[in-house]
């Protein structure tokens, strides 16, 4: 997924220092940056940074917002260069708007858009490439946050009193009828 941030430095102190997720690379480029989070051995999160975007204000998750500028597209890796191709000649097939085939160094790319206009990047990971070891970051101007580098940093206060078990509450949800099947259509 590809996000939007005004900030760098805050995004890289939640996800990297708070959230303990390693920066794993980034680019600079005209001024704005794309920096790069490993969630896990195949999967990134980026984030883009741009100057003078309205940030969103917190929200409930699944609840409208007020207009803003947090997302910029999603990204899907597919698991052989065949399909990539593949998923362009269909594309190009139903008439859809695809990019060519970009060469990223760490992935090859197709980009479209779903036909809500949302941007989809379609992506097959080069092989031989460790996203987690062989991506750097390319910034002209990194600011001191980044150049603290790769590994989550002593930043956010020291947790002092964790939620013990005794303590700990559950709370149903909405999405639980989905496992419980209430209501579910007779689907087999």
């Amino acid at each position: 997924m590809a996000l939007v941030t005004s900030d760098m430095d805050r995004t890289i102190r939640f996800w990297r220092d708070l959230l303990e997720l390693k920066l794993v690379g980034g680019v600079s480029k005209r001024g704005n940056r794309q920096y790069f989070f490993q969630i896990s051995e195949s999967c990134l999160i980026a984030f883009f940074e741009w100057q003078n975007v309205n940030s969103c204000k917190e929200k409930e998750a699944g609840s409208p917002g007020e207009e803003c500028t947090s997302f910029d597209h999603v990204c899907l890796e597919v698991e052989t260069a065949d399909i990539l191709w593949l998923l362009k000649d269909r594309l190009d097939a139903a008439d859809i708007w695809v990019s060519e085939v970009i060469d990223n160094g760490f992935i090859h790319s197709i980009f479209t858009n779903d036909p809500n206009g949302i941007s989809v990047e379609l992506c097959y990971r080069v092989p031989g490439v460790d996203m987690s070891q062989d991506l750097h970051i390319v910034d002209s101007t990194p600011s001191a946050v980044t150049l603290q580098g790769r590994n989550p940093q002593s930043f956010w206060p020291e947790l002092k009193k964790p939620t013990s078990l005794s303590e700990r509450k559950v709370f149903h949800g909405e999405l639980s009828v989905i496992v419980s099947g209430e209501d579910a259509l007779p689907w087999e």
